[in-house]
């Protein structure tokens, strides 16, 4: 297995943090790191005791859900809470934040943006972003790299298609599933 990058083990843990969310729109996860530790994690969800929305359905007041807390509001207030200063920190997304929560990363002093995937990029906040001379890096994140039973789906696929092969399928009926196998598994 090929070692990843930290910048690749930040992500995967906020794409792990984004497998906690409980918002039925968007799962977000987000992990605030400073000289490569973990200071917090965040998800976005409810309040702590409130109703979920995957339990009680989206609670939407002019398209945005108001039942949800993001991701990164959730590693930000941790911090808060416990008492951890993230002056300086880095913040590890895996959606580009948006504009309140962009606001709240500035304010709260972090100086570097990683994130995964572009959301919705809110021009306003990518100007706030530059104008705190903030770095905003995007890190496009490889989920086959965190996949610990990737050789072995690999080497059934390939069984079953030697398989196929064997009982008659034609090169051109399999040609998509091997297609979608080198897809998947960059390979």
């Amino acid at each position: 297995m090929e070692r990843i990058t930290w910048d690749q083990f930040f992500l995967a843990q906020s794409h792990l943090l984004a497998l906690r969310s409980t918002c039925t729109r968007l799962a977000v996860g987000a992990t605030i790191v400073r000289d490569r530790r973990i200071m917090a994690g965040g998800y976005n969800g409810s309040i702590s005791g409130g109703d979920h929305c995957i339990d009680q359905g989206c609670y939407v007041v002019d398209n945005h859900c108001v039942r949800t807390i993001h991701a990164e509001m959730n590693a930000l207030l941790q911090c808060a809470k416990y008492g951890v200063p993230v002056k300086d920190a880095d913040l590890y997304v895996t959606h580009f934040p948006c504009l309140p929560c962009t606001k709240s990363i500035i304010q709260a002093g972090i100086s570097r943006l990683y994130y995964a995937e572009d959301y919705k990029n809110n021009s306003y906040a990518l100007e706030l972003l530059e104008q705190a001379d903030i770095e905003v890096i995007h890190v496009p994140f490889d989920e086959r790299k965190i996949d610990f039973l990737s050789d072995e789906k690999l080497e059934l696929y390939m069984e079953l298609i030697t398989k196929l092969r064997e009982k008659g399928a034609s090169l051109e009926e399999l040609a998509p599933y091997e297609m979608k196998v080198a897809e998947l598994f960059g390979r």
